[in-house]
């Protein structure tokens, strides 16, 4: 798409959690269809929670606040992870589908907190220079 590009989308991170959306998505399609829209759309709404939080964080002026959207991205992205070990359990999807998509998980996982301990890091920074000013 042509037009501006906005902070966001340039973040490697953004761009991960948007490719395992697809990657849930398209587990969600094996589960049983009396389960469609029950625990699928509990998960769906969960995991597109991740992109979603991480772009309108990005949008929010101060650190706090991008700080605070990462939490709830990476709370949304536990959630969808605990949901499929649930959807385990039921036998609904085997382990081995969910061990397909774990590493595309944990690696958003890693990313979501690498990007709040630097804004931690920058937030604190700014606190100290108040301070010392």
């Amino acid at each position: 798409m042509e037009g501006i590009i906005y902070s966001f989308e340039k973040l490697r991170v953004w761009q991960e959690s948007k490719k395992l959306v697809v990657e849930v998505y398209q587990l969600l399609d094996s589960f049983p269809k009396f389960e469609k829209f029950a625990i699928c759309d509990q998960i769906r709404r969960a995991i597109v929670s991740v992109p979603s939080n991480i772009a309108e964080g990005s949008g929010r002026k101060s650190l706090k606040e991008q700080i605070h959207f990462l939490e709830i991205s990476y709370g949304s992205l536990m959630e969808t992870y605990n949901q499929l070990l649930i959807a385990i359990d039921l036998a609904y999807i085997t382990e081995d589908s969910v061990a397909t998509i774990k590493p595309s998980i944990d690696a958003v996982a890693k990313m979501i907190n690498a990007l709040s301990n630097t804004y931690t890091e920058k937030l604190d920074e700014q606190s100290t220079k108040r301070l010392n000013n």
